[in-house]
């Protein structure tokens, strides 16, 4: 009995002296792990504990307890540690914000239709979409949003905001809106619609003006193109205008091979400069340039951003292109995807875009040759002052 007794207690402690190896071996090898895979490892004196002292006291004092939901709390603390590093364009999704994000790149999705940035603190129309809610009402780019409904926007982030504006087709949706040429501050109700991002539109005006309106730079704008440049190419067309007016840019991908059509192969499109002494990464033409017979001149405004002002600069920079309008918008900054494990991902601003030339577009954009401004009575009257300077520039250039 009593060899018995002392038997089944040796198991006992060997199996609790088992059980806290292992736990404290899986503890450490976690933390091997996780310093292994730390590219950039915190100074080893920042105390990781206070997040979680600061958790467990949340956890034990907050009076409703049914609003303490442990994911929604690492989501938060995510999307704190990116927004402390001060830049509107890195980001953290949840998963049906990623989700949302890869459906907007396929250019359809229930909201109002414009693209929206923060830019010194303030969240801001970059441009209104083609036939959408918010072109319909005459939101322009340029107009600062100070509420979504009773909400104000200060201090709020581009995820949070485009959250509130988004919504199911048919719901209403009310933005507070100023706009420098107004007194004061007015509200715009906005009814949501499925919003279909078409990619382009051509026409010939004036005789033999290739006009191509370029919307946005998603999955289809490369196919569409082409079969826009080929039509082009048996046109009487002599001369293009190119409008990447409200243009807030798209893939990388599809602005290469846009741009392709009017340059020749091997001309640089963007470069890519991930500072700290890395090594430039450079974006060619691949051609075919069968375009660049055309005399050409570009539509810009503070609507044309990111993949629009990199394809104008291009533009500028190979072939001494003219650009007309207003300056753009001054996005000039790459942003990488980055998947997590449950299917949220952050978005990370990684680098800065040159032009060929070297010119940094971030935040100072790009200056037109030509300034045309477009004023409130002209949108009020369809007047179009900026695209008739570009006809009268384009008829004089041979």
């Amino acid at each position: 009995m009593y060899n018995n007794l002392m038997a089944s207690s040796r198991k006992k402690i060997i199996f609790v002296f088992v059980t806290l190896f292992l736990i404290v071996g899986g503890i450490f090898t976690g933390f091997l792990i996780g310093k292994s895979q730390c590219k950039i490892c915190p100074p080893e004196d920042i105390d990781f504990s206070l997040f979680w002292e600061a958790y467990h006291k949340l956890q034990e004092n907050f009076v409703d307890k049914e609003k303490f939901n442990i994911q929604e709390i690492i989501y938060g603390a995510i999307a704190g540690m990116t927004k402390s590093l001060g830049d509107p364009y890195t980001t953290f999704f949840t998963p049906q914000e990623t989700k949302r994000f890869f459906e907007d790149v396929k250019g359809e999705f229930e909201g109002v239709g414009m693209e929206i940035a923060i830019k010194k603190g303030n969240l801001q129309v970059i441009s209104p979409l083609e036939g959408t809610p918010a072109k319909r009402a005459g939101i322009k780019a340029g107009d600062e949003i100070l509420k979504v409904n009773d909400t104000s926007t200060i201090d709020m982030t581009l995820e949070e905001a485009v959250n509130l504006i988004r919504g199911p087709k048919g719901t209403e949706v009310i933005l507070t809106i100023y706009r420098e040429d107004w007194d004061q501050p007015r509200e715009i109700k906005l009814i949501r619609d499925v919003i279909t991002i078409p990619t382009l539109k051509w026409e010939i005006i004036e005789g033999d003006i290739a006009y191509i309106k370029i919307y946005q730079f998603s999955e289809k704008t490369t196919l569409d193109f082409s079969k826009a440049a080929v039509d082009i190419l048996k046109s009487p067309a002599k001369r293009i205008i190119l409008d990447l007016r409200d243009n807030p840019g798209g893939l990388l991908d599809q602005v290469i091979e846009v741009s392709g059509w009017f340059l020749e192969r091997g001309n640089v499109v963007a470069i890519e400069d991930r500072g700290q002494e890395k090594e430039q990464k450079f974006y060619n033409s691949s051609g075919p340039g069968r375009l660049s017979i055309y005399p050409t001149v570009v539509l810009i405004n503070q609507g044309s951003a990111s993949g629009a002002e990199i394809l104008a600069g291009a533009l500028k920079d190979n072939r001494g292109i003219m650009l007309i309008g207003e300056n753009s918008f001054g996005k000039g900054s790459v942003q990488e995807p980055l998947s997590l494990r449950d299917r949220s991902s952050l978005k990370v601003t990684v680098a800065q875009w040159l032009t060929p030339n070297g010119k940094s577009i971030f935040e100072v954009g790009l200056e037109p040759d030509v300034q045309v401004e477009m004023t409130e009575e002209d949108y009020e009257k369809g007047l179009d002052p900026q695209l008739n300077r570009a006809i009268e520039i384009i008829k004089e250039i041979e």
